[in-house]
C-alpha cells in the first residue's frame, strides 16, 4: 500500500562512458474494484490514494455522486492464495438505497493505465446518466464564469511546481484542480492520466464538495473522451490540457457545455469549446 515508487539497476551510457547504477521508477500495479461485492474494473495504477480512485471511478460511472451514497471502501484481505492482502483490491460499498446503473451490473471491464476505458461510452449515455449540468451560476445569481487567458496559461507552470514524485521518476502524469482564481485545490499524480482524475474526484465525492463547479481540471497530456467524461460527471465547467483533444472529447464538450482547451503551452493554447468562458480581446484572423 502506498508503493509509489520502486528501485531497478539500470545500465547508464553517458557520452560512450558505461555505469551502472540503481534508478528510481514510478510502480504500477494493477487494482481491482468491487462494487457491494462484484467485480467491476481492473485498472493499472501507481499505488496510492485508492479508495479515492475507486470513490472517483464510480462517480465517472454514474453510481455515485453525494458522500451520503458512499457507505464504505475496504481493501479484501486473502487477495493471494497464502490469504495475504496485496492491497491490490478495493471493494465499494454503496450506502442502502442507492440505486446501481444497470451499466455497471453487467459489465466486468479492464482499463489500461493509458487510456481507461477506451471507446465505452457514446455522448448520449454521459448526457443521460450526469447528475449535474455544467452550471457556471450556482444558485442563479452569482455572475457567469470568466476566465483570462493569462491566468490559463500560468497553470502549467504551477501543476508542473506541485509534482513532487514526477521529479524523482519523470513517469507520472498529474491531474490538478484549480479555483477560478488560479489557486491550487489538489494535485494527484498517477501512471495514469484518468486515474489522477479519478483521485481528485474522488476525494471530491468524501469531502462532500460535489459537483466543482466554477474550477478548472488541468491534466498533464492529451485531453481524451473519457477524461472529458469525467470532468463532466463531476461538474467541472473547464478542461485544460497541455496537449492535444481528441475528437470525441471536443465533441462531448460542445454537447455539454464544457469549455476545452488544449496545447496550453506558455501563453499559447487552443480553445475548442465553450469559448464563452474565456476572455479574447482579440479579433479571430480570417482562415
Amino acid at each position: 500500500m502506498g508503493r509509489v515508487t520502486e528501485r531497478r539497476k539500470v545500465i547508464r551510457i553517458r557520452d560512450g562512458a558505461v555505469s551502472t547504477r540503481p534508478d528510481t521508477l514510478v510502480a504500477e500495479e494493477p487494482l481491482e474494484i468491487r462494487l457491494n461485492g462484484k467485480p467491476l474494473a481492473i485498472t493499472m495504477r501507481t499505488p496510492g490514494d485508492d479508495f479515492a480512485l475507486a470513490a472517483g471511478f464510480l462517480v465517472s460511472e454514474g453510481v455515485l455522486g453525494r458522500a451520503e451514497e458512499l457507505q464504505n471502501i475496504v481493501y479484501c484481505a486473502g487477495a493471494t492464495v497464502d490469504g495475504s492482502n496485496t492491497y491490490n483490491i478495493v471493494d465499494v460499498r454503496t450506502a442502502p438505497g442507492v440505486v446501481i446503473p444497470d451499466i455497471t451490473l453487467e459489465r466486468n471491464v479492464y482499463t489500461t493505465s493509458s487510456c481507461g476505458l477506451c471507446g465505452k461510452a457514446s455522448l448520449d449515455a454521459v448526457r443521460t446518466t450526469a447528475r449535474w449540468t455544467i452550471d457556471d451560476t450556482l444558485d442563479g445569481t452569482t455572475p457567469p464564469l470568466r476566465l483570462e487567458p493569462d491566468l490559463l496559461a500560468s497553470l502549467p507552470d504551477r501543476l508542473r511546481a506541485a509534482q513532487r514524485v514526477f521529479d524523482r521518476t519523470g513517469g507520472l502524469h498529474a491531474a490538478a484542480l484549480f479555483t477560478e482564481a488560479g489557486e491550487l485545490v489538489d494535485i494527484r499524480e498517477d501512471v495514469g492520466r484518468h486515474n489522477a482524475v479519478d483521485k481528485l474526484v474522488g476525494r471530491a465525492l468524501q469531502n462532500g464538495t460535489l459537483p466543482l463547479s466554477r474550477t478548472i481540471l488541468l491534466v498533464s497530456g492529451r485531453a481524451s473522451f473519457e477524461l472529458a467524461q469525467k470532468a463532466v460527471m463531476a461538474g467541472i465547467p473547464v478542461l485544460a490540457a497541455v496537449s492535444a483533444p481528441s475528437s470525441l472529447a471536443v465533441d462531448l464538450a460542445a454537447e455539454t457545455g464544457l469549455t476545452l482547451v488544449g496545447f496550453l503551452r506558455g501563453a499559447n493554447m487552443n480553445v475548442y469549446a465553450g469559448e464563452h468562458r474565456i476572455t479574447l480581446r482579440a479579433t479571430a484572423g480570417q482562415g
